[in-house]
């Protein structure tokens, strides 16, 4: 380190200390409690290969009947008959989202797998992917909206799907009721 280096960090220093003179900690009342728990990497081998089996999970040969701006949803045989009425009414909170605008076919069904995946593994209930209204495809027209109540309809976990209130998306967006781990 060169004596001009040395005086310069010494004058960094400076100015500050001279910057912080006034500052107080804030009181332990104001403080928000954060856990940060490290995420352990995952080798690039894995993920790779954990990409390719939800990208072959999800079939496009499953389809559902649905025409563009209807009200569509899906309850699982087996669930309580308001389980749909309270996903549409927003009883359950919105808890992690996923915005598929602009992705391709093969893109948003990755996304959307992997996702999902997610967070059935963080035990989150509620979720919205929003796949916008298709005001900029060619026919005006939702062109993710049916694949993903298709892909959807393939998957264990999902328990109920439904277009979003107009608040949290509207036709261009869908809330998924995720089954929690046991």
């Amino acid at each position: 380190m060169t004596q001009k280096d040395s005086s310069q960090n010494d004058d960094d220093a400076a100015l500050f200390h001279a910057a912080m003179r006034d500052v107080a900690p804030l009181p332990a009342a104001n403080k928000a409690a954060v856990g940060n728990s490290p995420v352990a990497p995952v080798p690039r081998r894995r993920k790779q290969q954990e990409q390719f089996v939800a990208e072959d999970r999800l079939s496009d040969h499953i389809a559902i009947e649905m025409e563009a701006g209807d009200d569509w949803s899906y309850v699982r045989p087996g669930m309580p008959h308001q389980t749909l009425r309270k996903l549409r009414r927003g009883h359950w909170a919105i808890q992690a989202n996923l915005d598929l605008h602009g992705l391709t076919r093969d893109e948003a069904r990755r996304e959307l797998s992997v996702f999902l995946d997610a967070c059935t593994q963080r035990g989150l209930r509620c979720v919205r992917v929003i796949h916008g209204k298709g005001l900029s495809s060619k026919n005006r027209e939702p062109v993710l909206k049916t694949r993903i109540g298709n892909w959807l309809l393939q998957r264990a976990d999902v328990l109920a799907f439904c277009q979003a209130r107009a608040e949290d998306g509207g036709g261009g967006a869908i809330l998924i009721l995720l089954k929690t781990k046991a």
